[in-house]
């Protein structure tokens, strides 16, 4: 089932170039919909298309079949949650307080969260293995783990998808291993994740289905074995790659040696 989709959405800055032109593509329920792409490839702006926090000049966003636009924003908040690549230590907040404010989306003006909301953010953090940083502050915990409170947190927001700018970004391999592959396992619950990375071997380890973002334009999403190829990784990123196939099946993605910029 497909629950968030983009149709040729085009959107610039003020003043600016096209960031993005004529993109398409959808986020289907218990899939992992990687977005491949470099530095200032309009990765970040697309995820804030998506989740209805910028309005594309052309194209249309659907959520669950219908315009984005026509979605109040309380309810667009409670289907679609967005986890940044960071997020800061707030002093004093703890990791509990952090989850909770997923509940937001379902609380009413100046309401304040009640048992209900404790006990979804109990879980929610259960969910992604961090129910003992319940009381630590979010500043005592490292990066790894402050990255899947974030996810806890759009897990707290009970959204049906889960928009993730570069989550494996700032992390060492074990905690990009840890925080996708939550990903990949609360997919299989249901739920639809569209993460953005700059690593083609975490779409490979990880993803249903892979896309590339560049000069504004995305390509068709595509399962990994397809998606990643040497012509596609040179195009994206601009040096040259060579894809390693093992005797196992498993597929890696290696950069040639090249003599710096062309």
């Amino acid at each position: 089932m497909i629950l968030l989709s983009a149709e040729r959405i085009s959107f610039r800055y003020p003043r600016g170039p096209d960031v993005l032109s004529g993109v398409s593509l959808d986020a289907s329920s218990g899939a992992v919909e990687f977005i491949l792409g470099a530095n200032g490839s309009g990765k970040s702006t697309l995820l804030h298309c998506l989740c209805g926090l910028l309005a594309p000049q052309m194209g249309l966003i659907r959520l669950q079949g219908s315009p984005i636009q026509n979605v109040r924003r309380r309810m667009r908040a409670r289907a679609v949650g967005l986890v940044p690549q960071r997020s800061e230590a707030l002093f004093g907040v703890t990791v509990k307080d952090t989850v909770l404010m997923g509940r937001t989306p379902h609380l009413g003006i100046l309401e304040s969260p009640g048992r209900q909301d404790h006990a979804v953010a109990r879980e929610a953090l259960e969910a992604v293995g961090l129910g003992h940083l319940a009381a630590k502050r979010l500043d005592e915990v490292s990066g790894g783990e402050r990255q899947m409170i974030l996810v806890a947190r759009g897990l707290a927001q009970q959204a049906r998808v889960l928009l993730m700018d570069e989550p494996d970004a700032h992390l060492d391999p074990r905690y990009q291993q840890e925080v996708l592959g939550t990903a990949a396992r609360l997919a299989r619950t249901g739920l639809s994740f569209v993460v953005t990375s700059h690593h083609p071997n975490n779409a490979l380890l990880h993803a249903t289905r892979i896309a590339f973002l560049g000069d504004g334009m995305c390509t068709k999403q595509v399962p990994p074995g397809s998606a990643v190829t040497p012509e596609g990784l040179e195009a994206t990123y601009g040096i040259p790659f060579q894809v390693l196939h093992g005797p196992d099946g498993a597929i890696a993605a290696m950069p040639r040696p090249h003599n710096g910029p062309r």
